[in-house]
């Protein structure tokens, strides 16, 4: 008994194989469009989970998406700088701003800023900057006040109050925004030469909207009188772009799986027309309706495997393509996927074979076999 039992199950993927073997064209094609499916499907979902941490990062490249401000006409205390910056400490980088507005030999006025250079440079690496500060008393020039004060890039003094200030340019910053008219010191020398304290905490925090969100209530509950907001252009563009690009992956995805279902559904439908005659002898001969069926969703299975099979790991090679193209960095591969690809293929080859299984159950033998 056993032994029928496995001279039937070598006589039956015998002739699977003998199938695949005498239509190479029609098993290729439905092969091919299996694995562009699964390789899409794979592409895909890897960096529709990857791309959010992946974008993330990109976001905190400019610069700060949230700013703690004291009210107007105060500033803070070292000890609120101090504590806003364990706040953020592990979720980000906080990085103290003070402004001034000052007096040039010419009676002209300049907004000063004072801050921490060497974190100023780590919170806006997009800042195109031709040399960074290196010693005290040098001063990075925003282009629009380099040609204001300095256009020759020699030693200027600036005047707050009475007091003065003799600065060397280290460099210039381009951004095309605000920076551009406005002079940068180091915080030890803005203090000594006006006395003012930090008014501005600028804050690029790391994670999900909903945990720079959750940051930004605990920012609103340790500091009631100071205005904690988000910086709004980052945190729309952010959202927006998220959005956008992972509907965009699910839609590309959906679309491109449908296609090749039916290029699959259209293979197999025009492989069970070729094979009429072969099935007319097999019901001839005594074959059920359960057999033929279990040949053809066997052909489809393991068409389905090996589809699987090759377009994850294209699909692999395609997503990690992408992200070194679009992120400088590969996308991790997800293989915890795999199952789920191979599940998507196996459905997809099989419901292709519900139509093309109604029109075998409608073969007549004799019909057939005389060429009818």
């Amino acid at each position: 008994m056993r032994s029928r039992k496995a001279q039937g199950r070598t006589m039956f993927f015998r002739m699977l194989a003998r199938a695949a073997m005498l239509r190479k064209r029609s098993a290729l094609a439905a092969l091919l469009a299996t694995v562009v499916a699964a390789a899409a499907a794979t592409a895909m979902l890897n960096l529709f989970w990857d791309v959010q941490g992946k974008l993330q990062r990109e976001f905190r490249n400019f610069g700060a998406n949230i700013v703690v401000e004291a009210p107007e006409g105060t500033t803070l205390s070292d000890d609120a700088v101090r504590s806003i910056q364990a706040a953020v400490n592990g979720q980000g980088l906080a990085v103290p701003f003070a402004y001034a507005v000052a007096r040039t030999g010419k009676d002209q006025a300049v907004v000063v800023a004072g801050t921490d250079l060497e974190a100023a440079r780590k919170l806006n690496p997009w800042w195109a900057v031709s040399s960074w500060p290196q010693t005290s008393e040098e001063a990075l020039l925003g282009v629009r006040a380099a040609r204001l004060i300095s256009p020759e890039q020699k030693p200027f003094s600036l005047h707050y109050q009475g007091r003065k200030i003799q600065l060397s340019p280290a460099g210039t910053v381009h951004t095309g925004a605000g920076e551009d008219s406005r002079i940068y010191v180091s915080m030890k020398d803005f203090r000594a030469w006006t006395g003012l304290q930090p008014s501005v905490m600028e804050i690029a925090g790391n994670g999900s909207p909903q945990e720079l969100n959750s940051l930004m209530q605990r920012l609103h509950e340790s500091f009631p009188d100071l205005d904690v907001r988000a910086v709004r252009q980052v945190a729309e563009g952010e959202a927006n772009v998220l959005g956008k690009t992972r509907s965009t992956l699910l839609a590309s995805s959906t679309f491109i799986v449908c296609t090749a279902a039916l290029c699959v559904l259209a293979t197999l439908t025009g492989w069970v027309f070729d094979r009429r005659r072969d099935f007319a002898i097999m019901k001839a001969l005594g074959a059920s309706d359960r057999l033929i069926a279990l040949f053809v969703a066997g052909e489809a299975a393991v068409l389905a495997s090996a589809g699987a099979v090759l377009g994850f790991s294209g699909g692999i090679g395609i997503a990690a393509w992408i992200g070194r193209a679009n992120f400088h960095a590969p996308v991790a591969p997800r293989f915890e996927l795999f199952p789920a690809i191979l599940a998507g293929c196996l459905v997809v080859t099989l419901s292709s074979t519900v139509l093309p299984l109604r029109l075998l159950r409608r073969i007549q033998p004799a019909m057939i076999l005389r060429g009818e």
